[in-house]
């Protein structure tokens, strides 16, 4: 529930943005929609109730919750409504895609490992542009990385995305390239230069880096 109310209201601070860039009132933007100036000024969270005071003050009047009142959107997973009208898909070059690497987050790496292929969810930073991430010194994903052979390092795969779920809209990126494990003596100067946590928590003090040998992505315009 909360997460589509914040998505909500993410959207209405990006219209309020991108009009203040353009330099055009809510009149201006009205006109230019074909929407009225007062429904603008509502998709934008103001004059009026937010959308969650607006959403508590509904369930309120029909004595449930907003839980209840979201709970099948809740539910519903990513991707499961229709595509735009009008989609279109292009593709984004090697400094696009790394500006969008560049404030880290969540991603994918995807590998060959004991059981088979693999894909585990890791938080990453970029660091000269390497992707740099952390796991546990001698666990699974740590073993399973290592090629056994001196100077030979692991092939893997990192995916990125954002999906607009409002918009239908969103793009994701693809890395494939070498992965390096940290020595001890590399390992300050990449904890300085990245400040990376483990998504999973705990004690995962073996950095590790994906030096890209190859960049591609796509991004989708809702049309």
């Amino acid at each position: 529930m909360s997460q589509q109310v914040t998505t909500i209201e993410r959207l209405g601070r990006r219209i309020a943005q991108r009009r203040d860039a353009l330099g055009l009132t809510r009149e201006d933007l009205a006109e230019r929609s074909g929407l009225e100036a007062g429904y603008v000024a509502y998709i934008e969270g103001e004059p009026g109730p937010s959308v969650r005071e607006a959403l508590t003050r509904l369930a309120e009047a029909l004595d449930t919750t907003m839980e209840d009142l979201l709970g099948e959107v809740a539910d519903t997973p990513a991707g499961a409504g229709p595509a735009a009208a009008h989609p279109e898909l292009v593709a984004l070059d090697e400094g696009e895609c790394l500006r969008l690497l560049e404030p880290g987050g969540v991603g994918r790496i995807a590998f060959e490992g004991r059981y088979g292929p693999t894909v585990l969810p890791v938080n990453f930073r970029l660091s000269e542009g390497a992707i740099v991430f952390r796991t546990a010194p001698g666990g699974t994903t740590d073993q399973d990385l290592r090629t056994g052979m001196q100077d030979v390092e692991y092939m893997v795969a990192f995916e990125v995305d954002r999906i607009e779920e409002l918009t239908r809209g969103g793009w994701s990126v693809l890395v494939q390239g070498s992965l390096h494990h940290v020595t001890e003596e590399e390992e300050r100067a990449t904890a300085a230069a990245t400040d990376v946590e483990p998504w999973a928590g705990g004690e995962r003090q073996q950095y590790l880096k994906i030096i890209p040998c190859r960049l591609t992505g796509r991004r989708i315009h809702p049309g």
